[in-house]
């Protein structure tokens, strides 16, 4: 009898597990589904969205260009009136529009730029400001990011201020307001002289006031190039190792390797020929070094900036203008030519339009 129980009891525990293994199996399943016709949905709305924009270019372009330019000159009077503000501005900025980027980059597929390290730097920033923000040795790494690599990236890689294209301000601001935020904070800023201001000293001219030139150098130069290559690892490992597949199956999948791969090698520029000097398969490698070179060089620099108001002006002013100048040449060359192209496409697709219409030709004639 004992013999039987035992079998009937193995019998019945084969059967609940079996049960538990269905009932997982289909509720996985219906997850799948559910995120399948989430995705669906979500696409859907996207692009009616996009139609919807597309019909209202022209009214769209209008009010962006108003907000634009408004918005600009609105941060202009706060720089000058109250440059305390600024950073509350900076944060609300990028808690604001980075979100909103990210849901409009993955409808496109370039949600993968927000691992770059301008995106990197612009959180470690926001953190620092609203948790730490009388922490000197933060405030200097966050210093050599915004003056270093992000603001020599408006130069270099052509940032444009276009008012009437939201993701062109965007991605100026992104690169232009920390270096903005942490000019104030040092040069003009009231309430940190006020709050750093040690009682029964003379005021100081600058905050935070360095003397030790290898305190400075490290904190300006050497930890920021430590929690750089800790980005560049990260970015490695998650855009090369476990999304890889990701990349292979999908083309259209963007990442900022692939956009500057597939410009140097259209432009057949100095830059496609210099990385191929360790062959084709070594580009990655190549892309990298030079990266960390940009990074190392424009770091450098940031140490003279910290040390003269005058030649942090003048280079607050060199930014501006060549975003300004840059967008300048956007509006002036690149975009007749897009206006071109999309009124090429609307014309040849007019043809294959008009047989879908069941209208008689006089009865269309009439109505429009």
């Amino acid at each position: 009898m004992s013999n039987t129980d035992d079998g009937i009891e193995e019998t019945n525990n084969e059967h609940s597990f079996d049960r538990v293994k269905q009932t997982l199996k289909e509720r996985s399943k219906k997850v799948v589904e559910t995120k399948e016709k989430t995705k669906k949905i979500i696409s859907e709305h996207a692009e009616r969205i996009a139609k919807q924009a597309e019909e209202h270019e022209r009214f769209i372009n209008k009010v962006t260009y108003l907000c634009g330019v408004l918005g600009f000159g609105g941060f202009c009077f706060i720089l000058g009136a109250r440059p305390q503000d600024v950073p509350l501005v900076y944060c609300l900025f990028y808690v604001t529009f980075v979100p909103l980027r990210w849901i409009y980059y993955r409808y496109k597929k370039w949600h993968y730029y927000l691992l770059d390290f301008c995106y990197y730097a612009n959180t470690i920033s926001l953190v620092t400001l609203l948790l730490y923000p009388t922490n000197e040795k933060l405030f200097m790494v966050c210093f050599a990011f915004a003056e270093g690599p992000l603001a020599w990236a408006i130069i270099v890689w052509r940032c444009s201020l276009v008012f009437n294209s939201i993701d062109k301000i965007t991605s100026v601001l992104i690169h232009l307001l920390p270096g903005l935020v942490f000019f104030t904070i040092r040069w003009w800023n009231p309430t940190t002289f006020a709050d750093m201001h040690p009682e029964g000293t003379v005021r100081r001219v600058s905050w935070p006031y360095v003397e030790n030139k290898s305190y400075l150098w490290t904190w300006l130069v050497f930890v920021p190039l430590i929690v750089y290559t800790l980005w560049q690892i990260l970015y490695f490992l998650i855009v090369d190792v476990l999304r890889r597949q990701r990349f292979l199956r999908d083309p259209e999948v963007m990442t900022s390797y692939r956009e500057l791969s597939k410009k140097a090698q259209k432009a057949n520029n100095i830059w496609w020929r210099f990385s191929s000097l360790l062959g084709d398969h070594n580009r990655l490698f190549m892309y990298i070094a030079f990266q960390a070179l940009f990074t190392v060089a424009t770091m450098a620099l940031t140490v003279p900036l910290f040390l003269s108001y005058h030649l942090h002006v003048i280079f607050q002013v060199l930014k501006v203008s060549a975003a300004v100048w840059n967008g300048g040449s956007f509006v002036l060359e690149v975009m007749p030519r897009q206006v071109i192209q999309k009124e090429k496409k609307k014309t040849e697709m007019r043809p294959l339009e008009a047989p879908l219409d069941d209208s008689p030709p006089l009865q269309q004639a009439s109505v429009s």
